[in-house]
């Protein structure tokens, strides 16, 4: 089976410092992988060449059978290939569904040039409502974004990348800066979307990682040091060492 997405030798230098040395990945099609390590291991460069805001120095990209190192980052997004940040991107004057209703016009190259009513353009209109209803986010769907609870936000910010139809979604710590008790539910969501999107996320609250990834890699100074199931990564005393043994590094 072709992987979803995948690396050979990718590098990235700044100038003597080498901050992702060699890395041959694979992302299975329908996988919840994490990509985990200690700080300045190089997670997210790395993700930074995955989608292009960075280019490497040596080494390729692939999405699917397709290379795609040279690609633009919004010619990876209209691939296939869509990214969150660790502080939310949204529009927090709009609501919930008119986020999402605007993140389809944009996937459909309609939004500049719309002349009529967004209440006319039900197509659109049914997607979002289902986005939203996958998200679990259909009581707050009129609710203005910025009034929302931040653990919603980063829903309200998956769902409009779910609008632009990924087949990869990447994700940079979603769980970052979300009460503990709302956390849960936000990789609840994330781990029961559709097995056509194969999600890679960033995360460093270990808890959430071995409740909700299938297979976790491990970074460390810039290279894999260990690649498994949660089970395997839990006993390999090399990841012990330099990561999960560092109480501090899994806040």
């Amino acid at each position: 089976m072709t992987a979803a997405l995948r690396t050979q030798g990718l590098s990235r230098s700044f100038g003597a410092l080498k901050a992702v040395r060699e890395v041959s990945f694979t992302l299975e099609p329908g996988a919840r992988h994490a990509l985990i390590g200690p700080n300045g291991a190089g997670k997210t460069t790395f993700v930074n060449l995955l989608t292009g805001a960075l280019p490497p120095s040596s080494g390729a990209v692939y999405l699917g059978a397709d290379e795609i190192t040279g690609l633009a980052q919004h010619e990876r997004v209209k691939r296939g290939m869509t990214r969150t940040f660790q502080i939310t991107t949204l529009f927090p004057g709009l609501t919930v569904l008119e986020s999402v209703v605007l993140a389809i016009f944009e996937r459909k190259g309609i939004a500049a040039s719309l002349q009529t009513r967004v209440a006319n353009r039900t197509a659109e209109i049914h997607e979002a409502i289902h986005i939203i209803r996958e998200l679990r986010l259909e009581r707050d769907a009129g609710s203005v974004t910025r009034s929302l609870p931040y653990g919603k936000q980063r829903l309200v910010e998956i769902a409009v990348a779910l609008a632009t139809r990924p087949r990869i979604l990447l994700l940079d710590e979603p769980a970052a800066g979300i009460p503990a008790a709302e956390s849960g539910e936000v990789f609840g969501v994330i781990a029961a979307l559709p097995r056509e999107v194969s999600v890679l996320f960033i995360e460093h609250d270990m808890d959430l990682v071995f409740r909700f990834a299938e297979r976790i890699t491990v970074l460390a100074q810039g290279s894999i040091l260990a690649e498994g199931t949660p089970q395997e990564i839990g006993a390999d005393p090399r990841v012990r060492e330099v990561y999960l043994g560092d109480e501090a590094a899994r806040g």
